[in-house]
C-alpha cells in the first residue's frame, strides 16, 4: 500500500499472466452406420464404412472420438436396433455431442421415428449430420429438408416392400415357393421342392405315433428324450407336433399365402384369414406322407380335440390365476377340471409330465381355498381380501403353500390329500357299482 498527502491509501494490483494455455474443448463425436443383410458384399461395406469414420473422427484434430456404433439389420424401418439405441443412451447421458451417419435411410427410413429421434437429440444438444443430403439437424433449415427427405426414403421402402410383396405373389400363382423352411423339405433352386430322407423319417414317425394313440405331448417328450431337435434346433412342443401333423405340404400340396404383413414399418406377420387370396396347388411336389394317411390324421385331430376340448372356448380369470408360482420349475399354476374335480396344477407339470417337474403336485381348489382362509384367519373366503392381502403363493414342496404378503410377511401351511371317499364323485360311484354287479353276476352258477 502506498500513502498519500491526505491520508488515503492507494492499493497496487499486479496481473498475473496464465502459466498455462487454456485448453479448447474437443467436440466428441460419434458415428452411426448400418448395412442391410449379412451378405458377405454388405459386410465387406460395413468395414469399409467403420474403417472410413475411424479415419475421419481421429483425423481431425478439433474432434474427440467416442466410438462408431454399427448395426447389421435386415430393415432400416425398426427402431431397436442393438447399436442404434446403444448410442442414444450414450446421447441421453451427455457422452456425445455430434453424430455422423452416411445418409437418412441409413438412420432410419420411417419418418415419424426419424423426426422423433433427431428432435430429441437436438433438444439434448446432439447435432446429426447426414453426409449424403449435407444436412446439420441443429441447422435452422436443418429439420425443413428432413422432412422432405425422409418422406422419400420412407416411400422407397414402401416401393421396394411393394415390389416384394408383389414378386412373391406372382411366384405363389405360378405354383412356387419363394422361401421355406421346415421339417423333411429343402427348396432347390428353381422354387420347387424336395424330400431330405434322414428329416422326412422323424415326419413318417410323427404322423404314425399320433395314430397309434400318442397324444402330441407324448410324442414331443419322447423326440426330447431321444435328443432328436427340431429345424430349428429347440426341443419339441405340442405346438410344434401340430404344425407338423397339419401340414399341408406333407401330403404333396400347398396352400400359399397363410400369412402377411402388415405393412413395410412394422413388418409384423398376420395370419391370412381371408384378407388376401391364398393359392392351393394339388401334388405341387413329392410327397412323404401317404394322402390318405394326412386325411385319417385331421379325422383323429377333429374328433380329439372335441372329445377335450369344450364347447365353448371362454378365456377366464379365476381368483388364483397367476398367483400360484411352481419352486420347482418356476412356472405359473393353472387351473383344471379333471375327474375328480377342479385342481390347480403346474404349467410345465400339465404339457410335459410329471418328468419335467417331480416336485409339482396338482392341488385341489378346495385345498387352496381353505389354506386362505388358515392365513388369512378368515372363517370363509373373501376374494377382496385375499387379493388386497396375498402377493403370491409358492409351491416349494408337494402339499406346501408359501403365502408372500404385499408387506413381505410370508406364512408358510400344509395341506393333506384327499381321502379316498372325498376324490370319488356321483358317478364314480355309480360306475364301480355297476362293475361290481357285473362281477358278482358272472361269478354265480
Amino acid at each position: 500500500m502506498v500513502s498519500e498527502g491526505g491520508g488515503i491509501t492507494k492499493r497496487l494490483i499486479q496481473k498475473i499472466e496464465p502459466t498455462i494455455p487454456i485448453q479448447p474443448r474437443l467436440l466428441r463425436v460419434a458415428a452411426y452406420a448400418r448395412v442391410s443383410s449379412g451378405k458377405d458384399a454388405m459386410l465387406h461395406s460395413l468395414s469399409a464404412q467403420v474403417s472410413y469414420y475411424n479415419e475421419l473422427i481421429q483425423g481431425n484434430p478439433e474432434w474427440l472420438f467416442c466410438g462408431i456404433y454399427a448395426d447389421e439389420a435386415l430393415t432400416g424401418t425398426k427402431s431397436n436396433r442393438a447399436e442404434f439405441q446403444k448410442m442414444l443412451a450414450a446421447c441421453r447421458n451427455g457422452e456425445i455431442d455430434l453424430i455422423i451417419t452416411k445418409s437418412i435411410s441409413r438412420f432410419a427410413r420411417n419418418t415419424v421415428t426419424l423426426l422423433e429421434t433427431v428432435r430429441e437429440l437436438k433438444d439434448i444438444g446432439v447435432d446429426v449430420y447426414f453426409e449424403e443430403q449435407n444436412i446439420h439437424t441443429m441447422s435452422a433449415d436443418g429439420e425443413l429438408m428432413l422432412t422432405i427427405l425422409s418422406s422419400y426414403a420412407q416411400e422407397e421402402s414402401f416401393s421396394a416392400s411393394e415390389n416384394q410383396k408383389w414378386r412373391i405373389r406372382r411366384d405363389f400363382e405360378q405354383g412356387r415357393v419363394s422361401s421355406m423352411r421346415m421339417l423333411g423339405y429343402r427348396r432347390t433352386p428353381n422354387g420347387s421342392l424336395e424330400v431330405i430322407p434322414e428329416e422326412a423319417v422323424i415326419v413318417r414317425r410323427i404322423f404314425s405315433e399320433y395314430i397309434s394313440g400318442m397324444g402330441k405331448m407324448k410324442i414331443a417328450n419322447m423326440l426330447n428324450e431321444e435328443k432328436i431337435p427340431t429345424i430349428n434346433g429347440c426341443e419339441w412342443t405340442t405346438e410344434d407336433i401340430r404344425r407338423i401333423l397339419q401340414n399341408e405340404k406333407y401330403a404333396g400340396n400347398m396352400l400359399l399365402q397363410k400369412a402377411y404383413r402388415e405393412n413395410h414399418i412394422t413388418k409384423k406377420c398376420l395370419k391370412n384369414k381371408g384378407e388376401l387370396p391364398q393359392f392351393y396347388v394339388e401334388e405341387s411336389h413329392p410327397a412323404i406322407i401317404e394322402p390318405q394317411i394326412f386325411d385319417l390324421v385331421q379325422g383323429l385331430i377333429k374328433t380329439r380335440s372335441c372329445h377335450f376340448t369344450p364347447p365353448k372356448s371362454t378365456v377366464a380369470v379365476y381368483p388364483f390365476t397367476g398367483k400360484i408360482l411352481c419352486g420347482g420349475c418356476g412356472k405359473n399354476y393353472r387351473r383344471k377340471t379333471t375327474a375328480t374335480g377342479i385342481v390347480w396344477i403346474c404349467s410345465t407339470y400339465n404339457t410335459k409330465g410329471k418328468k419335467y417337474c417331480p416336485t409339482a403336485k396338482q392341488i385341489p381348489e378346495g385345498k387352496l381355498y381353505a389354506a386362505c382362509c388358515e392365513v388369512l384367519g378368515l372363517s370363509e373366503y373373501d376374494e377382496d381380501i385375499f387379493h388386497s392381502e396375498i402377493q403370491q403363493i409358492i409351491v416349494p414342496a408337494p402339499n406346501q403353500l408359501e403365502f408372500i404378503f404385499h408387506n413381505g410377511a410370508t406364512k408358510t401351511v400344509e395341506w393333506q390329500d384327499r381321502s379316498r371317499s372325498e376324490s370319488w364323485t356321483d358317478e364314480m360311484r355309480k360306475q364301480a357299482g355297476q362293475i361290481s354287479k357285473e362281477r358278482r353276476w358272472h361269478k354265480c352258477p
